[in-house]
């Protein structure tokens, strides 16, 4: 008989199994049961698909890479025209413009005259005029108590006629020894001392008169008069106050009532400003202004501020009272200029500037001269024709050379 063949058993199959200590909820190929712990085979952890999953999960991250590096981009022109910059342009033409420089300031007297007491110290015994009148000059005002210089006055009125009738005696006797001189019935001696008291008797009635004199002034000055024509401003003066030399003003008068109004301006305005020039004025719940003219400039520039002084001649009118707040315009220019948008105007530290689109469709700076500042816009006084393509908003974002393209402003309509 051949061979009798043994039935081969069937080929072990290499399986690393994991113990159910360490993965409770591994399945197990069925009909194989898993090692025990303690059987000996050794304990290994499935390290070939871990490699696996890992060499998988950079295959796919480098796919993922190349397709986004060589992912298609736009094209080249495209990318051109979408990277020049669009701007609105406007060609502003010339329009008639009255340029006004403003300012605030209060109104003041041109004229603030002090009136006070100028003799010796005296009560206050009357009061003529209040403040707001008009006065006229050497009109009296307020008077003083005179009572003790009107006996000083009488009294050396008295000394004069004495000094008078003293003098005229002696001048008689001078002239009767003149009149016997010839016969020789007075010595030359009283004849010359009848002559020298007749000259001392002439000269005591000058100084009687000159001290007479000076009395009546010091009462006259009990008087106070308003020394021009003019307002009353204010009237601190009471009756029974103590009114002294050098002492608080009694009243104040603005002479021939003219006001004036005077303001602080700003020191790049003050080189396009001249005496003479028209202004108008504007108060408080008045809506018809004041015309004047500027009357004076000031001399110098505050450093801190950078503001100088200006002063506007005004008439006399009720309503202009010294100390009210106003505002001021004076008129320096009145012809056609280009308005631009406020937007368009630039500034650094060389100046104004706007930006315009000249034909190659090239942004080009252009210095100007800003004039004046209104609700229409901006007053270019130099630097434009009103001709040019001139960028109105954005401006800020060119560069000097750079290619735009050009929209016109469209206009608003109400």
């Amino acid at each position: 008989m051949g061979a009798q063949l043994e039935p081969q058993a069937p080929p072990a199959e290499s399986v690393t199994w994991i113990g159910r200590d360490h993965a409770p909820n591994v399945l197990h190929p069925v009909g194989i049961e898993p090692p025990s712990a303690g059987s000996g085979v050794p304990h290994r952890a499935p390290l070939k698909w871990v490699v696996a999953f890992i060499i998988a999960a950079i295959a796919v991250a480098a796919l993922v890479w190349v397709r986004h590096v060589r992912a298609p981009g736009p094209r080249a022109g495209s990318a051109t025209e979408n990277s020049v910059p669009v701007v609105t342009v406007t060609s502003p033409g010339s329009r008639a413009v009255t340029a006004r420089i403003s300012f605030t300031g209060a109104l003041a007297a041109r004229y603030d005259m002090p009136i006070g007491s100028d003799t010796d110290t005296g009560r206050i015994k009357e009061i003529y005029v209040e403040a707001g009148d008009h006065v006229k000059q050497g009109q009296i005002m307020a008077k003083l108590d005179g009572a003790v210089l009107l006996p000083q006055v009488n009294r050396l009125a008295a000394s004069v006629e004495e000094s008078k009738a003293e003098a005229a005696l002696s001048a008689a006797q001078y002239k009767r020894a003149l009149g016997v001189q010839a016969a020789g019935a007075l010595s030359a001696e009283e004849i010359e001392h009848r002559r020298a008291t007749s000259l001392t008797d002439d000269a005591r009635v000058k100084v009687a008169i000159a001290q007479l004199d000076e009395a009546q002034a010091r009462l006259q000055r009990t008087d106070v008069r308003a020394p021009a024509n003019g307002l009353v401003l204010t009237r601190t003066a009471e009756v029974g106050q103590i009114a002294s030399p050098g002492g608080t003003p009694l009243f104040r008068l603005a002479r021939n009532g003219e006001i004036e109004m005077r303001g602080q301006i700003a020191e790049q305005d003050m080189a396009r400003l001249r005496a003479g020039q028209s202004a108008a004025v504007y108060i408080t719940n008045v809506a018809t202004p004041f015309e004047g003219h500027v009357r004076l400039l000031g001399a110098v520039i505050d450093p801190n501020t950078r503001l100088g002084e200006i002063r506007i001649a005004l008439g006399s009118d009720p309503a202009l009272r010294p100390g009210a707040f106003a505002r001021g315009e004076v008129i320096i220019d009145h012809d056609s200029h280009p308005v631009l948008p406020q937007t368009a105007v630039l500034a650094d530290v060389k100046g104004s500037y706007v930006f315009i689109v000249n034909d190659k469709g090239e942004v080009e700076r252009r210095k100007v001269s800003v004039i004046d500042t209104t609700a229409a816009g901006v007053v270019i006084g130099a630097g434009l024709s009103g001709a040019e393509r001139i960028v109105t908003t954005a401006a800020g974002f060119l560069r000097e050379g750079e290619r735009v393209i050009a929209a016109p402003l469209r206009e608003s309509t109400p």
